[in-house]
């Protein structure tokens, strides 16, 4: 379950992806493009303390690409080249924004969905009411019982590709992955598409 809060946000998160996004050689988009949401979903973090956002954007014109995020209460050593930003949040104070590939919490998670046939974390609202709206599922193709935790990552970006162990991660949909277990997700009545591999 993800808790969702009724919060402001300073940057918003499509502004903080619209200043780095142009950093990255695989998004191809430009400074001052606005980015667009096609869907987001959620993982849990086992320990509550991480949180684990996935997005589908797109700018006028360009590919979906995939846009994996943690969100944390203080800087995560060693991280620095993979911080998206600094944002303030009206609830829980300052955060710290990582692409996700360079967290061992998000390579955790989403290896043990893949692995053991896991999904998307169901959303709640933190204020009580109407859970948030649903914008988009993942589900795990593997039936494991268990995945072993991952401790530390070293990821490496090839092209539209981010290998990370024995996982690749899809920067622009559409990208050939390589052979093995799958996260699949759908978002905004998009066919079912593979987001991330656990190579065998």
């Amino acid at each position: 379950m993800a808790v969702i809060h009724n919060a402001e946000l300073r940057p918003s998160k499509t502004e903080a992806m619209g200043s780095w996004l142009p950093s990255q050689p695989w998004s191809g988009v430009e400074a001052g493009s606005d980015v667009l949401v096609d869907g987001r979903f959620r993982f849990d973090d086992p320990d509550g303390q991480v949180g684990v956002e996935t997005y589908l954007v797109h700018v006028d014109g360009g590919p979906v690409l995939h846009v994996p995020l943690t969100y944390r209460g203080a800087p995560l050593a060693g991280a620095e080249d993979f911080l998206v930003c600094e944002m303030e949040h009206s609830v829980l104070g300052r955060r710290w924004v990582y692409d996700a590939a360079g967290d061992p919490v998000y390579a955790d998670v989403l290896r043990r969905a893949i692995a053991t046939g896991g999904h998307e974390a169901r959303l709640e609202s933190a204020e009580g009411g109407e859970a948030p709206p649903v914008l988009g599922t993942a589900v795990g193709s593997g039936s494991a019982a268990t995945s072993p935790t991952v401790h530390a990552v070293t990821p490496r970006t090839d092209g539209a590709l981010t290998t990370i162990d024995d996982l690749t991660i899809l920067r622009v949909v559409g990208t050939p992955l390589p052979a093995g277990e799958t996260l699949t997700a759908t978002w905004n009545g998009s066919a079912p598409t593979v987001l991330a591999v656990l190579r065998s």
